[in-house]
């Protein structure tokens, strides 16, 4: 078989693949009840083939020039709710430790909403190319609806976007962290005693991947609860997570963050004068779309 041949050959073959892929993805629906699809597989196969994983794959490379910038947003004084006494605490402590860390850091304090925007926006915009992370610290108020500007409520979605696959390709297949000392609530937790404390592949192809890939989003709370500040000493999580990450920094992530959760569900209760706030719990929760194991450079 000649070159040209050949070639003909390698064609015919790739789309015969092609078309094979394309109708095995028809089993794949979306669980959204308004949509109605038709399928003829009924398993769900790989549209495409991915890279088999070995270890380098599932782990994050972190051998770049800079660890990656860190953004502190510290808002305290707000036009129309209560100062946030306690926060600069939290924001001397965040700061000190990411930069031990090897991120460059960058503090602002007492924006807007819009301002929110716009500086995560103008961060999103830098050349992350020789960074090989993100990660936000953000200190306010917040309910279940999102986070507070120091004049209005702003979505989360409203301020991550700009860190997206489709949005800022420097930071494509890296990990984004936002770490969010915000109320998501109003719920208070009483605690409950534990029983156990009293007692791939060689096609020639290009990896895709989803535009929501690679972040980790953790917040000092539960969804729908209050998150606990301190007015002298900071906040429960912060001062918590800014302890236990020099400590545990040779661990995994996940492992470092499920030590920062115990801590606070362990360690800390509230001590307040009105007896509905006084003698409560809280425990920190995270929700990652993180794609490889994260561990910190040594």
């Amino acid at each position: 078989m000649d070159n040209k041949e050949r070639i003909t050959q390698n064609k015919e073959d790739s789309a015969k693949i092609t078309k094979a892929h394309e109708k095995l993805s028809c089993g794949d629906v979306v669980d959204a009840g308004k949509f109605q699809m038709e399928t003829t597989a009924s398993s769900s196969v790989r549209a495409v083939p991915t890279f088999q994983d070995s270890e380098d794959q599932c782990r994050y490379q972190m051998n770049f020039p800079c660890l990656g910038v860190c953004l502190i947003i510290n808002n305290k004084n707000f036009k129309e709710l209560s100062t946030r006494a306690g926060t600069d605490a939290d924001e001397a402590a965040a700061k000190k430790t990411f930069e031990a860390l090897g991120y460059r850091v960058i503090v602002r304090k007492n924006l807007t909403k819009k301002e929110m925007k716009e500086e995560l926006e103008k961060v999103s915009d830098e050349d992350h190319s020789g960074n090989a992370s993100f990660v936000c610290v953000i200190l306010s108020h917040g309910k279940e609806e999102g986070i507070y500007g120091t004049d209005d409520i702003v979505k989360l979605e409203e301020l991550t976007k700009y860190f997206k696959g489709d949005a800022c390709e420097t930071l494509i297949g890296r990990p984004k962290l936002f770490f969010l000392q915000v109320c998501r609530g109003e719920k208070l937790d009483s605690g409950v005693k534990d029983r156990d404390m009293v007692d791939a592949t060689a096609l020639p192809i290009t990896q895709r991947i989803p535009v929501e890939a690679d972040f980790l989003y953790a917040y000092a709370t539960a969804p729908g609860h209050y998150a606990w500040r301190n007015s002298q000493n900071g906040s429960w999580f912060i001062q918590s997570l800014c302890e236990i990450l020099p400590k545990y920094k040779h661990l995994e992530l996940m492992q470092i963050m499920t030590r920062v959760n115990r801590k606070v569900a362990f360690d800390f209760v509230t001590s307040n004068n009105n007896p509905e706030f006084d003698g409560k719990k809280a425990v920190p929760c995270f929700a990652s779309m993180l794609t490889k194991d994260f561990y910190f450079p040594e």
